[in-house]
């Protein structure tokens, strides 16, 4: 279980950029972290990370200080957390040292079959293929907690199907998926839940079950909370 009792990230005297408290997600759940550009979705998976300056952060897993298990947190994120200097052997290397469960067997399943060379220097990759390394190190890492910012970014529709098919195959039952998205008609059917964020906060917390029988979409509850209006561009038309 994962808690985040109190997460606050300020500048200045402005208006706080992340204000969290009390948001729990079960051991198991796959969860939809959306909301428009500048939400705080990415400041929200950073702040559990560890990454960036926070001014307060109390966040358990499993009732302990998430910052004393590290090692059950795998970060995948469109910025790529990638060593360029090293091949990705050598990556690999590097992450076995940390993960003591990473599956390097797996890890190679995952670079033959995006056709990435293992012993080709990181650096010299294109932005789409650091991209596949990256999840191919964060599937690998044998997490139990999986932090996606932005996985699908810059992959065309075949290899973000490629990739929810492995996440899911992958899954043993117990993992935890956090996801950032803007793909919301690829993961409405895969995510259990979905936060809403607007403004640095959980604007909505929704189960996609009740949605579903509410016959709500999702959607426009993004559009709701975000304060979006359909014909808002016609005042350039006029």
């Amino acid at each position: 279980m994962l808690e985040l009792k109190y997460v606050e990230k300020t500048f200045g005297d402005a208006r706080p950029i992340l204000h969290i408290r009390d948001l729990t997600i079960p051991s198991g759940e796959i969860v939809g972290v959306l909301g428009e550009n500048g939400s705080g979705k990415t400041t929200l998976l950073k702040a559990i990370m560890g990454l960036g300056e926070v001014q307060h952060r109390d966040i358990l897993l499993n009732g302990r200080p998430v910052e004393e298990q590290y090692e059950q947190l795998a970060y995948i994120t469109e910025e790529g957390s990638y060593i360029p200097k090293l091949t990705p052997v050598q990556y690999a290397e590097f992450l076995s040292a940390f993960y003591p469960q990473f599956d390097l067997a797996y890890y190679h399943k995952l670079l033959k079959f995006y056709e990435l060379e293992p012993d080709k220097r990181i650096r010299t990759f294109s932005r789409g293929q650091k991209s596949k390394l990256e999840i191919s190190a964060g599937m690998a890492k044998g997490a139990k907690y999986f932090l996606m910012d932005e996985p699908f970014l810059g992959k065309d529709m075949f290899t973000r199907r490629d990739f929810l098919k492995l996440m899911i195959g992958n899954l043993k039952g117990d993992e935890t998926i956090l996801i950032v998205t803007h793909h919301l008609d690829e993961i409405e059917t895969v995510i259990d839940r979905a936060l809403i964020m607007s403004r640095g906060r959980v604007e909505a917390d929704l189960y996609m079950d009740d949605l579903r029988e509410q016959g709500k979409e999702l959607a426009a509850i993004m559009a709701e909370k975000a304060g979006y209006r359909p014909d808002r561009y016609k005042s350039v038309l006029e």
